[in-house]
């Protein structure tokens, strides 16, 4: 009996050894707390404005667009392959997006444009996080809220 708890022991360490130490599980902590972040101050403007997608669903688009390029990036995938990954993400992002887009009968009348890009915004942004990029995801995430908040007093 020894030797089955053994065996199932060796298979769950072997199995959880995808982080191999401290630094490298705050490494992946810090890059998806960093894309949850930045996609949630995006996602509170626009929960603020009384837009459909808010808060919630501005963190999972950043929090999964970072996981996607992280994860292969920890099993080791080239990054020039990696290219694959983003191709396939930013076509998800612009059918998530285009959920976000009414058209009513009135042809000048559409709603949900601003969102649609502010999803696709967030995806980059955690795209960004993902890949150890933190200063440019914090950069596009201050531009993105002065576009949403600072320039919609303009139009």
């Amino acid at each position: 009996m020894e030797g089955v708890w053994s065996e199932i022991y060796g298979a769950l360490r072997a199995e959880f050894a995808d982080v191999p130490d401290a630094g490298e599980a705050t490494r992946i902590l810090a890059r998806l707390f960093m894309a949850m972040l930045l996609g949630g101050l995006i996602g509170y403007q626009r929960q603020a404005s009384g837009k459909a997608a808010g808060l919630r669903t501005h963190m999972l688009v950043a929090l999964g667009s970072a996981l996607f390029v992280l994860v292969p990036l920890q099993a080791g995938v080239p990054l020039g392959d990696i290219s694959r990954v983003l191709q396939g993400l930013i076509a998800g992002i612009g059918f998530l997006g285009a959920g976000a887009i009414l058209k009513h009968s009135d042809e000048a009348h559409i709603q949900g444009l601003t969102t649609a890009a502010s999803i696709w915004m967030v995806a980059a942004i955690g795209v960004a996080a993902g890949l150890g990029r933190p200063v440019t995801a914090v950069i596009a995430t201050v531009f993105t809220l002065v576009i949403l908040q600072i320039l919609l007093r303009w139009e």
